[in-house]
């Protein structure tokens, strides 16, 4: 298996793998079904072991269910992991209720998820997004005292927009942006990528699927209980011309010998050396084909092509991205 590069997460930031693990899926968010755990602790153990040492949570993935899971992969190599916990949305019953920004609610969550994640120190600290029910200063400047009292190393922020990353990042230096990215959700090329790049803020970006629609796998219409059925994206005929703008993306996937879903991570890792795909996985078997992806790469020619067929508005409907 390919050993992942590493790049400095942000102007002059910690050194990181140029591919993040998204942990998420291995803990049930909705109420789904709990993945086997000695598969996901096995799998985050193998992303060390091939570099991947960025390792991307939430303290509400799963009521905490992640950050434990993540706290017995990373039992006895603390050095070889770099952890990244977002914060602050409320769940009751498996159902989004809200988000709690207090300082108060801040100070109570960091303690909750350094025990654990059986860590005395988190490398990268982030509200999940920001909702103006707190103002930034009071959110960013709680997290700046937890990074001088040595619980956080590094301020992250996430899904948020160019105006408010750059309101946090005067009252603390923002490492990391961390944003939903792909050929099919770009409307962040607009202005938040901009901002991010010329405050000299890493981005760690995820989705890159599109939420399964860039794999080549997924057919029209979808099961009844398929949860895509939420977003327009995915329902009648919005989705039958979406997987027709996919078929492109699938026939340079054969002729090159990769698959869709390699090249659609292969297309984020082309966007800079300041942004990082961020990769959901839960099974080992998923490790090669998604470190062999950031090898590839793009003649002009295929960038200007996809550049071309997925410009902002080629895919219809939305999805929670484009709030």
């Amino acid at each position: 298996m390919t050993t992942i590069t590493k790049i400095n997460l942000g102007k002059n930031g910690p050194l990181v793998s140029k591919l993040g693990l998204g942990c998420m899926r291995m803990s049930p968010i909705w109420g789904g079904p709990v993945n086997d755990e000695n598969e996901s602790i096995a799998t985050i153990q193998a992303a060390l072991d091939n570099g991947i040492n960025f390792l991307n949570t939430g303290d509400f993935y799963g009521s905490g269910h992640n950050e434990l899971l993540v706290g017995k992969a990373i039992k006895g190599r603390r050095d070889d992991a770099f952890i990244s916990v977002k914060f602050g949305a409320i769940f009751y019953n498996n159902q989004w209720i809200g988000l709690d920004l207090r300082p108060i609610a801040i100070k109570n969550f960091i303690n909750y998820s350094l025990v654990r994640l059986g860590i005395d120190t988190i490398d990268l600290y982030q509200p999940c997004r920001l909702d103006n029910s707190v103002p930034v200063e009071d959110v960013i400047g709680t997290i700046a005292d937890l990074i001088k009292e040595g619980k956080v190393r590094h301020l992250g922020v996430s899904e948020i927009t160019a105006d408010q990353l750059r309101k946090a990042n005067d009252v603390y230096p923002v490492t990391a942006l961390e944003i939903g990215y792909s050929l099919a959700d770009r409307q962040i090329e607009n202005d938040l990528l901009p901002t991010a790049k010329e405050l000299g803020i890493g981005v760690v970006a995820f989705a890159n699927t599109a939420e399964g629609l860039l794999t080549g796998e997924m057919k029209a219409p979808l099961p009844a209980g398929d949860y895509h059925n939420h977003f327009s994206r995915f329902q009648g005929d919005n989705l039958i011309k979406n997987l027709e703008k996919v078929d492109v993306l699938k026939q340079m996937a054969t002729a090159k010998g990769y698959t869709p879903t390699q090249l659609a991570i292969a297309w984020v890792n082309a966007q800079g050396d300041h942004v990082m795909p961020l990769v959901s996985m839960s099974k080992r078997s998923r490790l090669p084909e998604n470190t062999a992806a950031m090898q590839h790469q793009f003649t002009a020619d295929e960038l200007s092509t996809l550049d071309k067929h997925f410009a902002q508005g080629a895919i219809l409907g939305g999805t929670y991205l484009q709030r």
